[in-house]
């Protein structure tokens, strides 16, 4: 029987180096060979962009040039705090301990909370106690910053002087293990891959919440992963109340899926005129790409806000983790987990 996060979001990420789909064109100039796996993309408000590579730390791309601008492995996402300041989040797997931290693109990166302890003391969703902060958001003005940890199904809001409240958590949800069956061979698969054929016909996946960003409303959006077995077409995005607080999303009225049918949502970012942008690891979900499985690749999508329709920008790309819109273009973080092919390519 798997357990609640058998995978977890950064262990199952990190198997799919050996998917294998067609290539995408990468920006003219754009190259950079980075240390690890590479998990956030955010554009900056002179148009470079700031990379997350787990081996380093936060990558400055510009005008086709890339530097490490702060030293600091284990990073997972990074966001723009104007010009000169980010907000950045390291993992709480592979040894490193879940942190937010404040950094400038001059080196310096200071610790403003400790969130593997936050998990810890506090376990918002009362499972096993697992801390992944996956995704970074800042508040205007000044705010603090919002967190996605995919580990602890939590939305955490962290203040710049450290304090840390959980606004909401996500619930599992029970899915069928078919369509895993069928990508192992089951009855008869790999012995590596025995354990699926075991799986129960319907179980309970966890959510694995990796993104969130601010709509033009002011509320919290929130992406799912979807975690073991992971279903394709059931991740999903939620809608938060920014006043929630303790919000034990699918019952609680201050939040509500807006959005489903997505499979391995690993980022979300508001685009121009109000759009969203919703990267798709994975057609058939993250772990028949953990499983060496995958056949279809990852898709960017746009959405709108108001009416919640979405169309496909770009299909088939070799494990695609982040998007960001930079000089009028959108673009997206491919072949994110083999650093020596993990690149920056225009899907707009």
């Amino acid at each position: 029987m798997i357990s609640r996060r058998h995978l977890s979001v950064a262990a199952a990420i990190s198997l799919i180096a050996g998917a294998t789909v067609a290539p995408a064109p990468a920006l003219a100039g754009d190259s950079y060979t980075f240390a690890g796996a590479v998990y956030g993309m955010a554009a900056a408000p002179d148009n470079s962009l700031l990379i997350a590579d787990s081996g380093a730390g936060v990558v400055e791309l510009k005008h086709g040039t890339g530097r490490l601008a702060v030293p600091l492995p284990g990073v997972n996402d990074a966001e723009p705090l104007g010009r000169d300041a980010m907000y950045a989040v390291t993992s709480g797997e592979n040894g490193f301990v879940g942190k937010l931290y404040r950094a400038g693109r001059d080196g310096t990166a200071t610790a403003v909370a400790d969130l593997s302890a936050y998990e810890a003391s506090v376990n918002p969703d009362g499972a096993d106690i697992n801390a992944n902060p996956f995704g970074v958001q800042p508040l205007p003005g000044g705010g603090g910053a919002l967190v996605t940890d995919a580990g602890a199904n939590a939305l955490l809001r962290v203040e710049e002087s450290g304090a840390i409240d959980w606004i909401a958590t996500f619930p599992p949800q029970d899915v069928s293990s078919a369509p895993a069956k069928e990508l192992a061979g089951c009855p008869n698969p790999p012995a590596n891959l025995a354990f699926v054929c075991a799986l129960p016909a319907v179980m309970p996946a966890q959510a694995v919440p990796t993104s969130v960003v601010i709509g033009p409303d002011g509320a919290y959006y929130v992406g799912e992963l979807k975690g073991s077995p992971a279903e394709p077409g059931t991740s999903r995005i939620w809608r938060v109340d920014p006043r929630a607080r303790h919000a034990r999303c699918g019952t609680s009225k201050d939040c509500r899926v807006v959005a489903d049918g997505f499979s391995a949502i690993v980022d979300l970012t508001v685009g121009p005129g109000g759009t969203l942008t919703v990267v798709e690891m994975e057609e058939n979900g993250f772990l028949a790409a953990a499983l060496g499985l995958a056949k279809r690749g990852g898709t960017v999508n746009t959405c709108r806000f108001d009416k919640w329709t979405c169309r496909a920008v770009a299909t088939g790309l070799p494990v695609p983790i982040a998007a960001a819109v930079t000089r009028g273009r959108t673009v997206a973080l491919v072949d994110a987990l083999t650093p020596a092919s993990a690149r920056v390519v225009e899907v707009s």
